[in-house]
């Protein structure tokens, strides 16, 4: 049966103002640091457009396969997954992508990533999100997502101030497949694994199901879906894995989105008399330097803050940007515990769902397969705790445009 659309009409005015927001600080950004990191706040903007109308998420994917064994978001993830390795690997092989030097996120295995990952895996249920999720999902006007971006920030700054400690514990050093197997035969292991999880969720939702959940009709032309949504999940896996490998072009690195939120944290601590500068983590030369400088010449803030704004744009365009500030208290209890894990997680794990998992893996970086395998054990806890944070509301189905 064809879904129709009860979206209010679209009133162009927000959109076009988030659309001038994202070319003008584009221009602005451009002119005053450089003319890549400028288009990096474009291709933030398009992250979260197609983010947001495909309503492509790793929070309520995970949880839908674990609660009703539907796999359809996660075989999305595999196909964006793959297409990444396939456009990655050659361009790290080499160490240069159209002139520019580009190096993965490769990161080594150790108690910090597996902790970290657990419990940014139990942030995701609570807090209602992942780091993109969050992102979009609050730029589209989800007012609880707010609470959650704040305290992912809050927890961001909580586990850079330990990061030192949790470095010091037993770690294998990192380990690229492109490095160890060769451009083909990492593209080769990657989409051997690749099939192998889809394949599993096949199975599983067949077994439970009896068939494979179909994608739900939408009665809207051509024109009108690209322009309002919802965009179909494949989509939004192509779109992702092209934008992600464009990052790379212009930034020389994949896409992450948290070290910003440990950045803002730690500049807004210090704004108000904190000092973070004898953290081991700002010492780091390239955190160090992040720090001194100013917080629109990181690449990592101006996507992120593309991604809200093109978040914005698209909910917008959908009708459906309605913020609603009336969250029950529980709801908001989750979003604070939620968000500190998320942050907290996140800086021990080297990243989230994105920097670890999807760039991570996109890298060659046998530390993303650990965080992925990690995060969901966290995620089958966190489903288990949504129940007393979110009962007769969300505990029993995924909320639309979650990540």
């Amino acid at each position: 049966m064809a879904t129709t659309s009860t979206a209010a009409p679209i009133n162009y005015r927000v959109p076009l103002i988030a659309t001038a927001a994202i070319v003008l600080g584009a221009l602005i950004i451009g002119v005053l640091f450089s003319a890549n990191i400028g288009l990096l706040m474009i291709v933030g903007g398009l992250l979260g457009m197609v983010l947001y109308h495909a309503a492509f998420g790793f929070t309520a994917a995970w949880r839908v396969f674990i609660t009703e064994r539907r796999g359809r978001g996660l075989r999305a993830q595999m196909v964006m997954l793959a297409i990444a390795v396939v456009l990655f690997f050659p361009a790290l092989g080499a160490g240069t992508l159209f002139g520019t030097p580009v190096t993965g996120f490769v990161s080594p295995i150790g108690i910090s990533v597996l902790f970290g990952a657990f419990i940014f895996g139990i942030g995701m249920q609570l807090g209602g999100g992942c780091a993109s999720g969050t992102l979009f999902t609050a730029g589209g006007g989800n007012a609880r997502m707010l609470i959650t971006l704040v305290f992912f920030i809050v927890g961001s700054v909580i586990g850079s101030a330990h990061f030192t400690w949790w470095q010091s514990l037993p770690a294998f050093q990192p380990v690229s497949l492109v490095n160890v197997a060769g451009v083909g035969g990492g593209i080769g292991i990657s989409l051997v694994l690749f099939a192998v999880i889809a394949a599993f969720t096949v199975i599983m939702e067949k077994r439970r199901h009896g068939h494979l959940e179909q994608a739900p009709m939408v009665d809207k032309p051509g024109t009108e879906r690209w322009l309002s949504g919802p965009w179909p999940l494949v989509a939004g896996a192509v779109a992702l894995a092209l934008l992600n490998f464009a990052t790379l072009a212009l930034a020389g690195r994949p896409w992450g989105i948290t070290s910003a939120f440990a950045l803002w944290g730690a500049k807004s601590f210090e704004l108000v008399g904190g000092d973070v500068s004898q953290w081991g983590y700002w010492q780091a030369p390239g955190n160090a330097a992040a720090l001194e400088a100013s917080v629109w010449s990181d690449i990592t803030t101006v996507m992120n803050v593309g991604i809200m704004l093109g978040a914005l744009a698209a909910s917008s365009l959908a009708g459906r940007f309605a913020p609603n500030f009336r969250i029950p208290l529980k709801s908001v209890l989750a979003a604070v515990i939620g968000g500190i894990m998320l942050g907290y997680g996140a800086r021990l794990a080297f990243g989230c769902n994105i920097g670890a998992y999807f760039s991570g893996i996109a890298s060659g970086s046998l530390h993303g397969w650990v965080w992925m395998v990690a995060a969901f054990g966290g995620n089958m806890v966190g489903v288990k705790l949504r129940p007393f944070f979110f009962e007769g509301e969300e505990g029993r189905k995924p909320v639309a445009k979650s990540c």
